[in-house]
């Protein structure tokens, strides 16, 4: 396995990249282009400038996460064509500068949805939470405005705000939309880009849905086992795969992360890994937590162990961590937790390996 460490760049994020380099095991840098609209093409000096920055840090850079998709493309209207060749472009220029991998998403108007982005734990530090009660009776038009209190004055990713900036008619846009016409709207994108990252030798890897059941009234198609099934047969290609987030998929306890590992690792299909844990309450309202095993609901030693089994060398990065020893940052995107969360997974991988060897 390859790990790395997602970072905003040096103009918005408090984490530099000599620490993240100093942090044992570390190989590379996922990274993004945040001050390009949605739906352009990502430019090439932009491209070369990020790639040259993380690699005088020593680091790699061959992942991005990500090149989000316009709401033309998931919506299904006249102008996605446009859009899509705009991504194929994309695609052709991180390719000239060594990306292997692109994580993207299809999830309507919101990237992600948590109800607090500082809830307080009982050892004071704070988390990202997510509570059902809180959705059902929030305005989703208003979320940005009731997060930016506690974002510590960052950007938070995936709630761009030219996008949030036109909430009630994105969610208009939206109204009716099925998961099966969703599920076309994916098919037809999909047609459109893979051809080219054939042509460019780029994967591409949708994560899943976060939360993973509809919220607000829309459709979501990356929840489950089967929906990742549909997902890979709706372009027949190892260049369509998944980002397997364990926290994501995880917050619905049907889902058995090992095996989702096993079966789609096995085909070649997961190419990206987020790895983190999350505390599920008995109503199914969550709180994410640090990555041992021991403070949350899922079990990170067979999680990385099925990824040690079916023998993955992709890329993975410790995902969203706790707010500790009074650091002030992006929520779920400090130093201090992640980098915690880096050594307990490597301390895992090392010790599945030896154990395999004893064997």
């Amino acid at each position: 396995m390859k790990m790395t460490f997602r970072w905003f760049g040096s103009t918005d994020d408090s984490v530099t990249l000599e620490q993240i380099r100093q942090i044992p095991g570390m190989t590379g840098i996922v990274g993004a282009l945040f001050d390009v609209p949605v739906g352009e093409v990502w430019p090439i000096e932009k491209i070369a400038k990020l790639k040259k920055e993380v690699e005088d840090a020593g680091l790699e850079l061959e992942i991005i996460e990500s090149v989000n998709i316009h709401d033309d493309i998931k919506i299904g209207l006249p102008t996605r064509d446009k859009y899509i060749e705009n991504y194929s472009q994309t695609i052709r220029n991180l390719a000239q500068y060594g990306i292997k991998v692109i994580c993207y998403n299809f999830m309507p108007v919101f990237d992600w949805t948590r109800t607090n982005l500082a809830k307080e734990l009982a050892d004071k530090s704070t988390v990202l939470s997510y509570e059902q009660g809180v959705v059902d009776k929030i305005d989703p038009t208003a979320m940005l405005e009731t997060f930016k209190s506690s974002a510590n004055g960052f950007s938070l990713p995936g709630w761009e705000p030219e996008r949030m900036a036109t909430l009630k008619e994105l969610f208009s846009k939206y109204e009716g939309l099925t998961e099966d016409t969703l599920f076309d709207n994916l098919k037809y994108f999909l047609e459109g880009v893979i051809p080219t990252c054939i042509e460019c030798d780029v994967k591409l890897a949708i994560h899943p849905d976060d939360p993973p059941w509809p919220i607000f009234g829309l459709p979501r198609i990356v929840k489950n086992e089967a929906d990742l099934e549909r997902i890979i047969g709706l372009v027949d290609s190892p260049y369509n795969g998944l980002t397997l987030c364990s926290g994501c998929l995880g917050a619905n306890p049907a889902n058995d992360i090992p095996k989702l590992i096993r079966r789609f690792g096995a085909m070649g299909r997961i190419h990206f890994a987020h790895v983190r844990n999350i505390y599920i309450h008995e109503n199914g309202d969550f709180d994410e937590s640090s990555h041992l095993s021991c403070d949350g609901s899922l079990d990170l030693f067979e999680i990385m162990k099925a990824y040690h089994d079916i023998g993955f060398t992709g890329y993975i990065r410790p995902d969203h961590g706790r707010m500790i020893w009074g650091e002030k940052v992006r929520p779920g995107y400090g130093l201090y937790d992640r980098a915690l969360g880096v050594t307990y997974l490597n301390g895992l991988w090392e010790a599945i390996g030896k154990m395999a060897q004893v064997k």
